[in-house]
C-alpha cells in the first residue's frame, strides 16, 4: 500500500512569490526523492500542509534523510516552520 507524509507548517507571512518558490523549487525536490506525487496545501490564511505520496512504505522510509534537508532549506528559505508532521501506510485507497 501507499505511504504518505503529511508535515503542518506555519508562515509568519503569506505572498504569491512563497506558492511559486514551493512550486518551482521544493516540490521538484521532493520528486526527486522518490515520492509519487506531492501537495501543497493551504490550510489557513498563515498555514499549509504538505502532503507526500510514495509507492510503498521502504520508498519513503529511504527518503526520511533526503526529505530532512529539504524541510530544513524551506525553513530557511521562507518565513514558515514545520510544527508537526505523520507518516503512515494507507489501509484503505479507493
Amino acid at each position: 500500500m501507499s505511504y504518505y507524509t503529511v508535515s503542518h507548517w506555519l508562515a509568519d507571512k503569506w505572498t504569491d512569490e512563497m506558492e511559486g518558490i514551493a512550486k518551482d523549487k521544493f516540490g521538484p525536490m521532493v520528486m526527486s526523492c522518490g515520492a509519487s506525487s506531492v501537495d501543497f496545501i493551504r490550510t489557513g490564511d498563515k498555514a499549509m500542509c504538505v502532503v507526500t505520496k510514495y509507492k510503498d512504505e521502504a520508498t519513503g522510509t529511504a527518503a526520511v534523510a533526503k526529505i530532512a534537508e529539504i524541510r530544513g532549506q524551506a525553513a530557511s528559505t521562507l518565513p514558515i516552520k514545520m510544527v508537526s508532521d505523520v507518516k503512515g501506510s494507507a489501509f484503505v485507497s479507493m
